[in-house]
C-alpha cells in the first residue's frame, strides 16, 4: 500500500510536471519596435489550429495634428497559404484579435508617406489546452484548463498595459511639439512686433523733423 501510493505520489507530479511544460510552451508574447520606411513584415509561427492572436499596434512617431491628411499605415496578415486572414487600412493605433491556422504567419505594415514612422507592436499567440490533450488525471485537468484561461486574461491585461503605453507616449510626443511649435509663434510675433514698432518709431521722427523744416521755411 505504501509502495502503490509513493508511486501515484510520483505519477501525479510527472503529470502536473508535463502540464507546466505544455502550458508554458504555448505561451508566447513578443513586443517590438519597427522602423516602418515602405513594408516592414514580422512573422510568427503557430503551432496549434484555432490558436488565438490577439495584440495592439501604435504609429508612435508622427506629425498627424499637423498633417490633416496623415494617411496612417496598413496592417495585413497572412497566413501559411498567403491568404489574408485580417487587414486593416489607413491606421494610426488598433487593437486586434483573431484565430488561425497552425503554420508560419506573416504580419506586414505598410507606409504610404513618405517619412518612416515608428511603430510599436505587440503581439501574443494564445492556447488554451483541451482537457483531452492534457494528463489523463482527474484532479489536474480541471485545475490546468483554469490556469490556462487565466494566463490568457493575465495576457491580455499586459498587452493593454502596452497598448496605452504607447499611445501616452505618442501623445505625449504631440504636446511637446504642439509647446515647441507655440513657442517658436509667440516669439515670432514679439519679434515682429518689436520690428513695426522700430519702424513706427523711424517714420515718426521723419515725419517730425520734415515739419519743423517746412515751419523754418
Amino acid at each position: 500500500m505504501p509502495m502503490t501510493r509513493a508511486m501515484g505520489r510520483r505519477g501525479g507530479e510527472a503529470a502536473a510536471l508535463l502540464c507546466l511544460l505544455m502550458l508554458s510552451a504555448s505561451w508566447r508574447a513578443a513586443a517590438l519596435s519597427l522602423i516602418v520606411t515602405d513594408v516592414e513584415c514580422v512573422s510568427e509561427y503557430v503551432y496549434y489550429k484555432d490558436d488565438t492572436v490577439s495584440g495592439n499596434f501604435v504609429v508612435v512617431d508622427h506629425d498627424a495634428s499637423w498633417r490633416s491628411s496623415y494617411p496612417g499605415v496598413d496592417f495585413t496578415v497572412t497566413s501559411p497559404e498567403n491568404n489574408v486572414v485580417y487587414s486593416l487600412k489607413g491606421s494610426t493605433a488598433e487593437k486586434f484579435e483573431f484565430r488561425v491556422t497552425s503554420g508560419m504567419h506573416k504580419f506586414c505594415f505598410h507606409n504610404p508617406s513618405n517619412s518612416p514612422e515608428a511603430v510599436a507592436f505587440n503581439i501574443h499567440v494564445g492556447h488554451i489546452p483541451k482537457q483531452q490533450d492534457l494528463a489523463k488525471d482527474e484532479h489536474f485537468e480541471p485545475v490546468n484548463a483554469k490556469i490556462a484561461e487565466l494566463r490568457e486574461s493575465l495576457t491580455s491585461v499586459t498587452l493593454e498595459q502596452r497598448y496605452l503605453k504607447a499611445r501616452g507616449y505618442r501623445h505625449r510626443h504631440t504636446n511637446e511639439s504642439t509647446q515647441k511649435r507655440v513657442i517658436g509663434y509667440t516669439i515670432g510675433e514679439y519679434a515682429l512686433l518689436v520690428a513695426l514698432s522700430g519702424l513706427q518709431v523711424v517714420y515718426i521722427r521723419r515725419l517730425f523733423s520734415k515739419t519743423v523744416a517746412y515751419g523754418r521755411v
